[in-house]
């Protein structure tokens, strides 16, 4: 493959740059996979995609997930109804207007919540052993400006794949 392509930055992005961080993203999905396989028994990647979305905006109101996830708030408030009767979130009347119900997680919910992102990085730690230091301090640098740079679009909607901010 060697078609290249100019970007914003200095110099030309090569097919060989291009690849290598397609095979650095089919490890990181598949190790963000497997963290959601050892939750899926306690909840649905949909009902997951709440409670991340809530833990990375905080409270939030019904009609606010449905739009953030853009879905029905009668589908929305489905998975919510789990939720509450799991106890992983909870809803509550605003403070600012009684009429309005906020949701909120709890601390199952949040426990949850850290126990996927602890046993991502878990994952992570253990690929990252086997990289020789030198390696991995050069790829600290790159992997922090990767995220840096990458686009806002694609980088705000992690939360759909399960990515807390």
């Amino acid at each position: 493959m060697g078609t290249r392509a100019q970007g914003t930055g200095t110099g030309t992005v090569t097919s060989e740059q291009v690849d290598a961080m397609m095979l650095a993203l089919q490890a990181l999905v598949g190790l963000a996979a497997q963290s959601v396989t050892q939750v899926e028994d306690r909840v649905t990647l949909p009902q997951l995609r709440v409670l991340v979305l809530i833990a990375s905006r905080g409270t939030m109101n019904l009609n606010a997930l449905a739009e953030a996830m853009d879905i029905h708030p009668s589908n929305a408030s489905r998975s919510c109804d789990r939720l509450v009767a799991a106890g992983l979130i909870r809803r509550t009347e605003s403070s600012v207007d009684r009429r309005n119900l906020v949701l909120e997680l709890t601390e199952k919910g949040r426990g949850l919540i850290d126990v996927l992102m602890e046993r991502r990085r878990a994952a992570i730690a253990a690929v990252l052993e086997r990289v020789p230091e030198r390696r991995r301090r050069a790829l600290v640098s790159a992997m922090r400006t990767f995220g840096q740079v990458a686009d806002k679009g694609s980088a705000g909607d992690a939360w759909k794949l399960g990515w807390q901010d």
